[in-house]
């Protein structure tokens, strides 16, 4: 089966700007539940081993010593993310054309591309972690000998190779596996963890138990990646012709460079609002802040999943001018996320500060508005996820671009006015603008493109 007879399976075939459906609307949503609930499972069951690790991290280190650490993962995250090019979606988009997919030997060139972005990005992201931890150690409260941390930890950045093997995975429909194969490295963090709680472990085996694990569980996507391609038919990418591979796939590096424009203005305020509430408020807080983060991060995945498995399906139904089902979908899939993020927002409004106290201890009782406002701002964002998917579908990426360059100046000019009074909770307060900005410009534009557009064909 070619990989383009896999993506019809899939659900879906995308060539330029249309889609052809390929299964009837009862089995596409039927594949939607199956994929969500695959893809939401894992990841919140990974979301939460991680959290329980995080915890045990915090109790044996401390606030303070607690936030040196997450500054420490947060310097490796920032410097990957500005470089990372998610080669796997120009991947999926030249997989979808005949001439690539139906050919093996093509393939493999495409995938060699895709691999030799991937490797050279992550080993310059490796690089680039070094650099930003010694240009920022004063900056953000980070001392001289926290340097040989964070290049122990740049080597875990330096192996993630994860464009290949997502496109991989997901040409073969391999959902389960995307799903649940993280959660093989999370286990063995907290099996580790709650070993270091018992010994007292420092600082020092901390990074290196998240370095091990976190360099683990990317060799063992990359493998899973690697034999997802031989089984497909394909030969390794490793022996195909590296020469004018930029003349062979033509638009290649400008659709990455895209994605890579919009994943470094999410970086700016996913990852660099941490170094922001050290350098405000101290590595304390920024240990509270980071922990806050976690917990609502279960939360958040909830609408990135969701909107990774509906989006090519609501690609088909735009292009099929089929409105009635593009607004129905838009409107379930809200009020699904909104319930979900109301939920939350209430368990923690009651039962937060108790949690905090007893998971954490006395001492990261301070996380607690902290969490209440970062829940605020994630639900903003949870609603603004099926509006995003919708402007994408309707071939309008300049627009949520704009949108999310507008929001990231509102949150840092929110940052920079809050953060002096409010120390961290600033930092929220510059995340609920940003969403809220987001949330409100993207469905005004959503819900005016159907209207005009569905208008236009009735006439």
């Amino acid at each position: 089966m070619t990989v383009r007879s896999q993506l019809a399976d899939g659900g879906i075939i995308t060539e330029g700007c249309e889609a052809v459906p390929a299964q009837a609307k009862t089995g596409i949503e039927k594949g939607w539940l199956k994929n969500i609930a695959h893809l939401v499972s894992g990841s919140s069951v990974n979301a939460i081993l991680m959290l329980v690790s995080t915890t045990i991290a915090a109790r044996t280190l401390g606030p303070a010593t607690y936030g040196a650490l997450a500054l420490i993962l947060t310097v490796g995250r920032l410097s990957e993310r500005l470089l990372r090019f998610e080669s796997w979606q120009p991947l999926i988009r030249f997989a979808a054309s005949a001439d690539v997919s139906d050919d093996p030997k093509r393939m493999s060139e495409l995938y060699l591309y895709g691999l030799l972005l991937d490797v050279g990005t992550a080993i310059g992201a490796g690089l680039l972690t070094i650099i930003v931890g010694f240009a920022l150690m004063n900056a953000i409260g980070l001392k001289p000998e926290h340097m040989p941390l964070i290049a122990i930890y740049a080597l875990a950045i330096a192996t993630n190779i994860r464009g290949v093997p997502t496109a991989a995975l997901r040409f073969d429909g391999k959902f389960r596996t995307l799903a649940y194969v993280q959660l093989l490295s999370s286990i063995i963090r907290l099996g580790l963890a709650v070993v270091a709680l018992y010994l007292g472990f420092s600082l020092l085996e901390f990074v290196i138990i998240w370095t091990a694990c976190q360099m683990f569980d990317s060799l063992l996507f990359l493998w899973l990646g690697m034999r997802t391609i031989r089984k497909q038919g394909i030969p390794s990418p490793l022996r195909a012709n590296f020469r004018h591979l930029k003349h062979r796939f033509p638009g290649f590096m400008g659709f990455a460079w895209s994605t890579n424009v919009s994943s470094t203005l999410r970086t700016l305020t996913q990852e660099a609002d941490t170094l922001l509430v050290s350098a405000f408020a101290g590595t304390a807080w920024a240990g509270l802040y980071h922990i806050a983060k976690r917990i609502a991060k279960v939360a958040q995945q909830v609408g990135a999943m969701m909107q990774a498995v509906v989006y090519p399906d609501m690609a088909r139904m735009w292009a099929n001018s089929d409105f009635a089902s593009f607004r129905s979908t838009i409107v379930r899939l809200q009020g699904i996320l909104g319930l979900i993020g109301l939920g939350l927002l209430a368990i923690f409004w009651l039962l937060g500060d108790w949690i905090m106290r007893v998971a954490f201890g006395p001492e990261f009782a301070n996380a607690y508005p902290l969490l209440l406002a970062q829940l605020v701002a994630v639900l903003l964002i949870m609603h603004a996820a099926p509006s995003r998917s919708a402007l994408l579908a309707m071939n309008r990426p300049g627009f949520v671009l704009q949108v999310a360059i507008a929001s990231t100046i509102l949150f840092f000019a929110t940052a920079w006015i809050t953060m002096p009074q409010f120390g961290a909770l600033g930092a929220n307060f510059a995340h609920i603008a940003f969403a809220a900005l987001t949330a409100v410009a993207m469905d005004i534009a959503m819900w005016r493109q159907i209207r005009s557009t569905s208008s236009s064909h009735e006439i």
